[in-house]
């Protein structure tokens, strides 16, 4: 069996004690997430509060891409952390990854340092009347165009994928997670738009965030607002179509 463990300098102190944490995780901490695919545990190492998640074990094809062809998803979380933060962009700092190898990728993991949010980007969906509301859709819009304006195409960017505090002043500080599927790139005004589809957005909604935009990008409001609408109304069927066809089948069985 080999061993892969990277952490931060800044948190080399605790290697020992986040190495064993790591090889014992069903054994330690207590659950945030205990998902189908991923297992996320929050776990205290000498007063540093931290989250580990566990990704789901590849099968075989995707045990050796992940071990000779393409960076396994934590080692993707932790470079892609670091980068952000070079951008100025908030995420959870990326403390350590964890992979073992034995013929192909068999478990790896994600370190990084817990963050008490208030809430996160879904609530802005669920609740249209939450307080000052448009004010964070604006402030959202905002760092989504300083992801753009780095170069920063964030795959999964969906209401659960955003961590928001409130500062307590009429300013919000926003921190992006699960980030192992990025692209950096040059954003075109077309991708830019394409990037907000996964936000679940109502009409409501697109129109803030759509005059924001605007003025951030130096495009018209109505140019912008057709397009957003457009691929987050096509996402939007999209998804419906594929949930109705699953209760059909479900049905029908």
């Amino acid at each position: 069996m080999q061993e892969n463990f990277i952490i931060h300098p800044e948190y080399s102190q605790i290697a020992t004690k986040l190495h064993d944490a790591l090889t014992r995780f069903s054994e330690i901490g207590e659950y945030v997430t205990k998902g189908e695919r991923n297992v996320i545990k929050r776990v205290e190492i000498d007063g540093f509060s931290l989250n580990i998640k566990k990704f789901k074990t590849p099968n075989a094809i995707q045990s050796f891409v992940y071990q000779f062809i393409r960076k396994s998803k934590a080692k993707r979380s932790y470079e892609y952390a670091l980068k952000l933060i070079d951008f100025g962009i908030k995420t959870p700092f990326p403390v350590a990854y964890f992979e073992s190898f034995d013929a192909g990728l068999k478990e790896s993991f994600y370190v990084s340092a817990h963050v008490n949010y208030d809430f996160d980007f879904r609530v802005l969906i669920h609740k249209p009347k939450f307080k000052n509301r448009t004010e964070i859709l604006k402030q959202f819009t905002q760092f989504t165009f300083r992801l753009h304006e780095n170069g920063v195409n964030f795959l999964d960017h969906s209401p659960g994928n955003t961590l928001i505090i409130d500062n307590g002043d009429n300013t919000y500080d926003f921190y992006l997670i699960d980030l192992n599927r990025m692209r950096f790139e040059d954003m075109t005004f077309e991708n830019r738009m394409h990037n907000f589809r996964r936000l679940w957005l109502s009409k409501t909604m697109i129109k803030i965030m759509a005059e924001e935009y605007a003025k951030c990008y130096g495009k018209s409001f109505e140019e912008t607002h057709a397009m957003m609408l457009k691929y987050s109304r096509s996402f939007q069927k999209a998804k419906n179509s594929k949930k109705l066809r699953k209760r059909r089948r479900k049905n029908f069985l």
